[in-house]
């Protein structure tokens, strides 16, 4: 079962400045330059002694260059059944009495692809004549507001990450998971690609039709080298790691060798199934066609040391 709260808070926890900068811009307009940031992990106070712990969403600490400090408090909601503003006001004056000198900005992200035939609460007023006891409001971001192709030149991570959870129609589908593919590895590093093209590609639940008809396109144009060449160190590094486990038995020698070959039939079969051509492989693994069919059929093939880099 998806636990998508957590898949969101991940998104936060490596790309806090970057949501920053896209949901609530006008920090950095009125405070400048983010200087430092901090994860707050405390839990707010029982109500009562019997109540369950309960756990901040995401709290973040922001200081600026103005010496400012807010303090960012996201809630994510996958449901909006689920969603307690009576709740997430406790939680916001619980933030302010432990934080009295931070800016607390609460607010609320809704990722489900829905319309809503029923709104939410959107603020708590208690008033009385001309005298009001209590205003409370939050920052409402509801992703299926936002219209996917508005996005596609935003050079930023989050955007990309979270085009599939935006609004589309369903011919412009394959444009979303390219634009979201190609704009997260041109603004991250590999490690981030492969940890959140997962992410895209489950929120889209993509099938594998789709998916080799977008790497066939993809391998068109000018990255697709720049891709190739990830899925190729990819297959060598999941090799040598075979490799150095054989290694502890047959010798590191032997074990290195064993893994860069596996490495190397690794990558070709996976280029294979993302739907390069032979001879496309070929070039990239540096082996013939005749060699990368043999891997394919599952056949033997003796790869020469100096394709294994040794």
């Amino acid at each position: 079962m998806i636990s998508h709260d957590h898949n969101f808070k991940n998104i936060f926890l490596d790309f806090p400045k970057e949501s920053l900068s896209w949901l609530l811009p006008e920090a950095m307009k009125h405070l400048g330059p983010v200087q430092s940031f901090e994860f707050i992990r405390q839990e707010p106070k029982k109500r009562k002694l019997k109540d369950g712990y309960l756990s901040l969403d995401m709290p973040i600490l922001f200081r600026f260059k103005e010496a400012a400090v807010v303090l960012w408090l996201v809630e994510f909601q996958e449901k909006k059944q689920k969603f307690s503003i009576h709740q997430l006001l406790r939680y916001t004056t619980d933030m302010m009495e432990s934080h009295p000198n931070a800016r607390v900005v609460p607010t609320v992200l809704f990722t489900r692809r829905e319309k809503w035939k029923k709104d939410v609460a959107r603020e708590l007023e208690s008033r009385l004549g001309d005298r009001v006891f209590l205003h409370f409001e939050y920052q409402l971001v509801r992703l299926f507001d936002y219209q996917a192709r508005d996005h596609y030149n935003v050079s930023n991570p989050v955007v990309k990450i979270l085009l599939p959870k935006m609004n589309y129609r369903p011919e412009e589908r394959s444009r979303v998971i390219r634009e979201a593919w190609v704009g997260l590895y041109q603004l991250t590093s590999l490690a981030m690609f492969d940890k959140y093209v997962d992410f895209i590609d489950t929120y889209v639940d993509i099938s594998e039709d789709e998916r080799e008809a977008l790497l066939r396109e993809i391998t068109e144009q000018e990255d697709t080298v720049m891709l190739a060449q990830h899925i190729k160190e990819k297959g060598i590094q999941e090799g040598v790691i075979m490799g150095r486990q054989e290694g502890v038995i047959m010798g590191r020698q032997e074990g290195v060798i064993m893994g860069r070959q596996e490495g190397i039939r690794a990558m070709v079969v996976n280029a294979s199934r993302q739907g390069l051509p032979e001879d496309m492989i070929a070039r990239i693994a540096g082996l013939d066609v005749t060699s990368v069919k043999k891997i394919l059929n599952n056949e033997k093939v003796k790869i020469p040391l100096d394709k294994l880099g040794l």
